[in-house]
């Protein structure tokens, strides 16, 4: 299964960019997380591997997440027109799934972000969920999208959130 998500931020892409690779920002703004710990490398980094967990409803999902691409390296300097690649592979009990971030100005103060995710299942329970339900991937990645902008333009922490 493979969809693409996407919406603008009103950011420029330099502080959007901070905000989404720092891990001290990631409970602000990650709905559900657990816990997001470096297994190995250093957060962020290519080849970075992480336990990730998180609560989702009443079920706990673990995984782990490898950084496969960070593009580019040093941030800083950016032109308007280079694009920033983040993607990472996570692997969880009966699926595989990639996750390819790119984010662009749009703007002196505005920044696209452009998320296409590819899942794979292996179980069959992750396999009815994915022909039942293959709207709830795309509906969970945009919300992860919209926490985070009114994160960004506005400070709002998940964890404050009712319900």
């Amino acid at each position: 299964m493979k969809y693409t998500v996407s919406l603008e931020i009103a950011r420029p892409r330099g502080r959007v960019v901070e905000l989404l690779t720092d891990p001290a920002y990631l409970p602000m703004w990650l709905r559900g997380l657990v816990l997001h710990e470096p297994l190995s490398g250093e957060h962020g980094q290519v080849g970075t591997t992480s336990r990730v967990v998180l609560q989702m409803g009443r079920q706990e999902f673990e995984c782990t997440e490898t950084v496969t691409r960070r593009e580019p390296l040093d941030l800083h300097g950016l032109g308007r027109e280079d694009v920033v690649h983040f993607e990472r592979e996570i692997v969880g009990e009966g699926m595989w799934s990639a996750a390819r971030e790119r984010l662009t100005a749009s703007g002196p103060e505005a920044t696209l972000w452009v998320s296409e995710n590819e899942y794979r299942f292996s179980s069959l329970l992750m396999r009815l969920v994915g022909v039942v339900m293959p709207g709830a991937f795309r509906k969970q990645s945009l919300q992860h999208m919209q926490d985070f902008k009114a994160f960004a333009e506005h400070g709002k922490d998940v964890r404050e959130a009712k319900g």
